[in-house]
């Protein structure tokens, strides 16, 4: 009796090393990082959360963009939609594109959410969270801020806009290369 328990002992501390060891591949493989700011904003292809057609980061070239990854379930993604919109009625004549990008939801409850904060700008949806990846995304809300060379410019805001609404800002005067 006292050597099954030793080697069922063995087993489970065995069992628990290969699944630790297991993670930790797992993670060094599938660990995401931001792109570098100065360097090229990653590509993407996304469906109009509206239904009309693709957006590409390549048909946006010339354009400054803000690039702000959100979703409908996330609570301070509420608070930060107002001024989303305020700043994209600021600045559109400019020619700075707003594109929200609605990360890991439901198509419907985003409508819903655009819908209810009478959102009016560019919205994608990156369902599979594949372009967040390329983003390095931790989680929502992000904002990016890519210039008309397609470069990422400004500070990479992680959270919500309202709370840095300084860098929010000079992130978009950055973006339109002043």
């Amino acid at each position: 009796m006292t050597r099954t328990l030793k080697l069922t002992g063995q087993a489970i501390a065995l069992a628990a090393v290969a699944g630790l060891l297991g993670l930790l591949i797992w993670r060094l493989t599938h660990q995401t990082h931001p792109p570098k700011i100065g360097g090229p904003a990653p590509a993407f292809a996304l469906k109009r959360i509206d239904g009309t057609g693709k957006v590409t980061l390549a048909s946006l070239r010339g354009k400054p963009v803000v690039l702000n990854f959100w979703a409908s379930w996330c609570v301070p993604c509420k608070g930060e939609a107002k001024m989303l919109e305020q700043a994209w009625n600021q600045y559109r004549s400019q020619g700075v594109v707003f594109v929200g990008v609605d990360y890991h939801d439901v198509s419907s409850d985003a409508r819903t959410f655009l819908s209810h904060h009478g959102i009016t700008y560019l919205t994608v949806q990156d369902g599979s969270g594949m372009v967040g990846n390329k983003y390095g995304l931790t989680g929502v809300p992000e904002t990016y801020f890519i210039d008309r060379q397609g470069r990422l410019v400004g500070s990479h805001i992680i959270g919500t806009i309202t709370n840095q609404a300084a860098a929010f800002h000079d992130g978009i005067e950055a973006a339109l290369d002043r």
